[in-house]
């Protein structure tokens, strides 16, 4: 059985060509890991149940989701810096023996040196991801 992969990105990237291609060259990359892609309908249900029970809807992800996995591939915003939700993923990973890289939007991968100067607080990434007054997603 493949140990899983975690492919944490920004969400502004789902369901876009970009996630696509990526995708393939983590597969051609990482070809004895399962991808977990958060991209997927039971994770928006699990997403939605933790904020609803908590307030806390990050929690799915780091006590539900990354446990199940042996590492993870994080996609940096074209400046090399990473989203905060994205980043504490990596840290969870990180934090449970994982192997953590990054990839970029051309498809480099790199190991991931953890280094909070690189990721955004919650309210900056908020501005590059939604467009003002929370009424969509901004292209990435």
């Amino acid at each position: 059985m493949k140990k899983k992969l975690y492919f944490g990105h920004p969400i502004n990237v789902y369901g876009t060509d970009l996630q696509r291609a990526l995708l393939a060259r983590i597969a051609e990359r990482f070809p004895d890991w399962e991808i977990e892609n958060p991209d997927q309908p039971h994770h928006d249900e699990g997403y939605r149940r933790r904020k609803e029970a908590t307030g806390r809807p990050m929690d799915y992800y780091t006590q539900e989701v990354l446990p199940g996995c042996g590492g993870g591939v994080f996609l940096t915003f074209r400046d090399g810096m990473f989203g905060a939700g994205v980043f504490a993923e990596a840290v969870a990973i990180h934090g449970q023996g994982g192997p953590v890289w990054e990839i970029d939007a051309e498809g480099r991968v790199s190991a991931l040196l953890l280094d909070g100067r690189r990721a955004l607080s919650v309210d900056e990434t908020r501005s590059r991801i939604r467009l003002p007054g929370g009424g969509g997603l901004k292209p990435y």
